[in-house]
């Protein structure tokens, strides 16, 4: 069902962005949770200019930053592990339909998973989350 013409508040984007998260990782095996217990899922509404300038499309639905899981940090300025969650363009992506949100902020964030897991594109698109 299209929600294009009822449009939800952007609490209620962020609410289901941030429960559909929780279940995700609820989800997955003991093993990787505990893994992920100190990677944070940070939510922003669209890239920042910062990202822009280093490269990063516009449309761009996660990030990945830091320090892959069992690297360790090089730089003491380097930031530790998060996943940055961009809601607008999540929204973009699902054509404002909360069903299709709910799917690409899964499939995206199981993407940012797989990289802090050290997946490569390659390895990503090879278990379907391209």
């Amino acid at each position: 069902m299209s929600s294009k013409g009822n449009q939800l508040p952007h609490e209620s984007w962020l609410f289901l962005a941030e429960a559909t998260v929780e279940r995700t990782l609820r989800a997955l095996p003991t093993d990787l949770r505990d893994r992920l217990r100190d990677v944070p899922v940070l939510f922003e509404e669209r890239p920042g200019p910062h990202l822009i300038e280093d490269g990063w499309p516009d449309d761009l639905l996660g990030l990945f930053e830091g320090p892959c899981h069992g690297e360790r940090a090089t730089d003491i300025s380097t930031q530790p592990p998060t996943v940055t969650l961009f809601l607008a363009n999540l929204r973009d992506e699902a054509g404002d339909d909360p069903e299709i949100f709910r799917a690409e902020v899964r499939t995206t964030l199981l993407h940012e998973i797989g990289h802090y897991l050290g997946l490569d594109e390659d390895g990503l698109a090879a278990r379907g989350l391209e």
